[in-house]
């Protein structure tokens, strides 16, 4: 216990209180303040002044990130048979349609992505209880139900995510690894800033980024000044 106290203790004698840094300084930073073992996930954390019960204020979207997120992407198609050779040759991980469904259903998941056509979607649709909560239902705005199957798998593969506001007003999202060149990190969060700026509602009013924070997995959130993003 004293030997995490100790960590602990280093890595926030690093942070300056009171202190918002500049993107540059976060993003070389949050090497310094990480002592997991293992190759960290580095994130974004931005508080928007919307209010995500109304309709009009649901911030969603999907933004490719330059430098992709670092992270293996396990992807599922379901689609019929058809298909199945171009889901395959694009790089999916897991390929077919019945047998998933019944998978799905018996509780499997270990999936990051999946990706599905139109003609399938009353198939899939019955799986929206177990796959909703879990963030893994297909949706035509973030390109995952789609007639292009092998495009939509090489873009997720290179590095295509989607976001949504929680009910708190953040969008929380990688923007990487700790073990990322910290110039890749911040063209991954300006790439994903950006995205989240053109998505502003027309009916949300006052300031929309309130605050960005950046963090690696056990790590304290560095503030990050605003301006040195959006400019």
């Amino acid at each position: 216990m004293n030997k995490l106290t100790k960590n602990r203790k280093k890595v926030l004698e690093k942070i300056e209180t009171e202190k918002k840094y500049d993107l540059n300084e976060a993003a070389s930073l949050v090497k310094d303040i990480t002592t997991t073992k293992f190759d960290a996930s580095v994130d974004l954390n931005v508080r928007l002044g919307v209010d995500p019960k109304k309709a009009d204020q649901m911030v969603r979207g999907v933004v490719t990130l330059p430098h992709g997120t670092g992270k293996n992407v396990r992807v599922l198609v379901l689609c019929p048979p058809e298909k199945e050779e171009e889901a395959k040759a694009s790089g999916a991980d897991h390929v077919g349609l019945d047998d998933y469904i019944a998978k799905i259903k018996g509780g499997w998941t270990d999936v990051d992505v999946i990706i599905t056509m139109p003609s399938v979607m009353a198939k899939v649709g019955q799986l929206g209880r177990i796959l909703g909560p879990r963030g893994l239902m297909p949706n035509p705005k973030s390109g995952t139900v789609t007639m292009e199957v092998g495009k939509a798998v090489e873009e997720v593969k290179k590095g295509k995510i989607d976001f949504k506001v929680d009910k708190y007003g953040i969008i929380h999202s990688s923007i990487g690894k700790v073990s990322f060149e910290p110039s890749k990190l911040v063209k991954n969060a300006q790439e994903l800033i950006q995205t989240i700026i053109k998505l502003k509602p027309s009916a949300a009013k006052g300031t929309y980024i309130k605050s960005v924070y950046m963090s690696s997995t056990m790590s304290p959130g560095l503030p990050i000044e605003v301006k040195s993003i959006t400019e």
